[in-house]
């Protein structure tokens, strides 16, 4: 009675154990910001795509594709050529998804490595005819202008995949050593020419200066002339009174200074 009773424990204990493995077979999760894409193995891929949550299928019959519809980033370097013929080192970053509803035919047409498969070539051939489009120098000064056309550009070509870009930007523009060095040159050039150009103006108004200098001391010894023609020597004598008396002054205040008296042999200290 017992052995009866353990065997249909363990056959109970069996098929238990076989329906929870058929159950958690047939169970498959898709998390936040996925999505899923059925694959039958009779019928093909599915046009239905799962959204997020757990759902059911039929087990080794279906197969859950899942696919992360969050935006990812991801840095494409390209060396191109710019109008002009100047070797152009850019590098382009990129935050693209897929478009959910589309997700049957990117798996179908392209594969779950659509970005591999996509991203590199199509990026790096918008990015080389919109440089080609620019100079040089318009690549730099006209920077925004570059970065939304090549976002236009690709965002119009991504879509065509299947594809959505949320950000397009320009993160690395550098030039050939050659074009480098021409544009240092022609900055130190640029610096030579305005310093000399500051010399050049600073003569000439050290010239004005002493233009001006020269005509006021014409002004001078006109005006002196024509006093001394008017008064005779009558302004000399003054001028001479007014330097002496001045002289006198400043020989009272030294200390090394003394004075004899007319008619006298001892010396006299002048009170300072």
């Amino acid at each position: 009675m017992a052995a009866k009773v353990f065997e249909s424990i363990g056959k109970f204990g069996l098929a238990l154990a076989v329906a929870g493995g058929v159950v958690n077979s047939a169970l498959y999760n898709v998390d936040a910001g996925h999505r899923a894409v059925i694959f039958d193995r009779f019928r093909g891929v599915q046009d239905i795509v799962v959204g997020e949550g757990t759902h059911f299928l039929i087990p080794w019959v279906q197969k859950p594709i899942i696919f992360d519809c969050r935006s990812r980033p991801r840095n494409v370097p390209v060396i191109t050529g710019s109008k002009d013929l100047q070797n152009v080192n850019i590098t382009l970053r990129i935050l693209f998804r897929p478009v959910a509803s589309q997700l049957p035919r990117i798996f179908t047409s392209i594969g779950e490595d659509y970005d591999e498969r996509v991203l590199p070539s199509i990026t790096t051939e918008i990015l080389k005819s919109v440089v080609a489009r620019f100079d040089a120098g318009e690549l730099i000064t006209q920077r925004e202008l570059v970065s939304r056309q090549v976002s236009d550009d690709l965002t119009e070509r991504v879509a065509t995949f299947g594809l959505i870009l949320d950000d397009v930007s320009l993160t690395h523009l550098t030039f050939g050593k050659e074009f480098t060095e021409a544009v240092e040159a022609k900055q130190v050039a640029q610096q030579e020419a305005e310093r000399a150009r500051f010399v050049v103006e600073k003569a000439e108004q050290q010239k004005k200066a002493a233009i001006i200098s020269a005509e006021g001391d014409s002004k001078a010894a006109e005006l002196i002339a024509n006093s001394l023609a008017t008064a005779g020597d009558g302004l000399i004598e003054l001028r001479k009174l007014e330097a002496a008396e001045d002289i006198a002054y400043q020989l009272s205040r030294s200390r090394n200074i003394t004075y004899l008296p007319a008619g006298q042999s001892v010396l006299l200290q002048l009170p300072q």
